[in-house]
């Protein structure tokens, strides 16, 4: 099978993960176990442990825009496969926080709470729109046309990077309102 073979069956791939994977976090964060009447512990310790992984996704990130400039491709390669695990694992984590647990309301008042929900509201909707950009740059990258990848990758990098250290903000301005 030919790269552009390869590259038209896993777009399929791609454009699908792209719309499930919100649709199932929008579904599932309205999915509280505990108010189904499961007799499940509320997992209020994942925020500082989710908000972390994304603070390793931002330095993984830029080690491995780091190392890709300095021609280590392997390790490169490397740092985005565990940037991606680590995306995953954030996403994980996050689902179950919200299915066990009532969510934070934000206390802050006047202007920081403008701020706060302009950076969540980006933060939301970049999570979203950066799905497909990761792929088809992993995409590209493992099927040899780096060409394309180096120049998806322009988007992608600061997309990614962006919604890993806003993240990281979210949780460092809610964390006060956390019961």
């Amino acid at each position: 099978m030919s790269n552009l073979e390869q590259e038209k069956k896993y777009k399929k791939i791609i454009t699908l993960l792209s719309v499930i994977i919100p649709l199932a976090v929008a579904a599932l964060f309205g999915v509280n176990l505990r108010k189904l009447g499961f007799n499940v512990e509320p997992l209020t310790f994942l925020p500082p442990i989710y908000a972390t992984i994304n603070g390793l996704t931002a330095i993984v990130l830029i080690a491995a825009v780091v190392a890709i400039k300095n021609g280590n491709r392997k390790l490169h390669e490397q740092l985005n496969t565990f940037a991606i695990g680590c995306s995953l694992l954030f996403l994980l984590l996050y689902i179950a926080y919200h299915m066990t647990s009532d969510s934070t309301k934000f206390g802050g008042e006047g202007t920081i709470k403008y701020i706060y929900y302009f950076i969540l509201i980006t933060h939301i909707i970049l999570s979203i729109i950066v799905i497909p950009f990761v792929l088809t740059t992993f995409m590209r990258a493992k099927l040899g046309n780096f060409p394309q990848h180096k120049k998806i990758a322009k988007f992608t990098f600061p997309l990614w990077l962006y919604v890993a250290i806003t993240g990281v903000v979210v949780y460092v301005m809610i964390s006060p309102y956390y019961a």
